[in-house]
């Protein structure tokens, strides 16, 4: 039994697309707590982050990014707020919003973690890379820029939530599922040295294999595992309600597999389980399917 805090963080800012803000309730309405609680956990529900209107929200379109301001506003207090959960001993779940969001967690986590000269290893679960710079990005989307952040790169408020180092070293994180990646980010994932495996990784080698190298980069010398799982991973006919939609992706199986893998490390201290669309879903399907994947990452098992 553990403790676990569930965390809303319901921001649309960072993509162009509307809907996402409404992810943290489409999970819950799922009984997301009551599912976890009869896992035999302890879970609070700490409700949402605080989050402006994108109408409200100054553009802040500096270097290319709009809302930039806002943004990392909000992920300084997701990170707070994630630090804080790890320092009571609870076991952070965030529900998003887009994926701008785990600039904040995962800095809040590795901020923890510095305390006791601990490393935090990442695993980025995502079709996409979210590794552009304001400087590389062409659509100005803030979402597809929180782990260039995380790595020391791009705005200097927004990489620095964590303190003056980088919440991550390159050698501690590892992106599965990548079918969607532009020009820079394919430059920045051979010139910053991560480990990447997309869908012809899995396809050739599958879940099973790619998961057991992804979990032994991220847990090498690091003291904790974070999760970033952007639920456009899975393939859309699956989960069409998401953000940013890329045929091609996971399966339902393929993912509650890595999910279930991770769960048996007992080394992952946080979750971000993001870009839930239910604008875009059918009948919350993929709320649905983000509620199993929590489960299974928190112990659910078949038997």
């Amino acid at each position: 039994m553990s403790a676990i805090r569930i965390i809303g963080v319901p921001m649309d800012l960072g993509a162009s697309r509307r809907g996402v803000d409404m992810g943290p309730s489409a999970v819950r309405y799922t009984d997301l707590r009551d599912r976890l609680m009869t896992l035999g956990h302890v879970v609070e529900d700490m409700g949402n982050v605080a989050v402006p209107f994108r109408e409200d929200a100054a553009k802040g379109a500096q270097r290319g990014a709009r809302y930039l301001g806002a943004i990392t506003e909000v992920c300084t207090a997701v990170a707070d707020t994630t630090r804080a959960a790890l320092e009571a001993g609870a076991f952070p779940v965030l529900l998003g919003g887009d994926h701008a969001l785990a600039a904040g967690s995962i800095a809040g986590a590795a901020s923890h973690l510095s305390k006791t000269d601990g490393r935090l290893g990442a695993l980025w679960i995502d079709a996409h890379g979210d590794i552009n710079t304001p400087a590389t990005s062409r659509s100005g989307n803030v979402h597809g820029m929180p782990l260039a952040a995380l790595l020391g790169h791009g705005d200097k408020a927004m990489r620095s939530i964590a303190g003056t180092k980088p919440a991550l070293r390159a050698q501690d994180v590892a992106l599965v599922g990548l079918r969607d990646l532009d020009a820079p980010e394919q430059h920045h994932i051979t010139a910053w040295g991560l480990s990447a495996f997309t869908m012809r990784h899995l396809d050739e080698r599958g879940v099973r294999t790619v998961m057991e190298e992804a979990i032994a980069r991220v847990t090498r010398e690091t003291a904790g595992i974070w999760v970033s799982l952007d639920m456009d991973v899975i393939d859309p006919d699956e989960a069409p309600g998401v953000g940013t939609a890329v045929p091609g992706g996971m399966t339902y199986r393929e993912a509650h597999l890595a999910m279930e893998m991770l769960a048996d490390t007992g080394k992952v201290i946080g979750l971000d389980v993001v870009e839930v669309n239910p604008v875009l879903d059918e009948r919350n399907r993929t709320a649905e399917i983000a509620c199993e994947l929590i489960l299974s990452a928190c112990g659910k098992r078949i038997i």
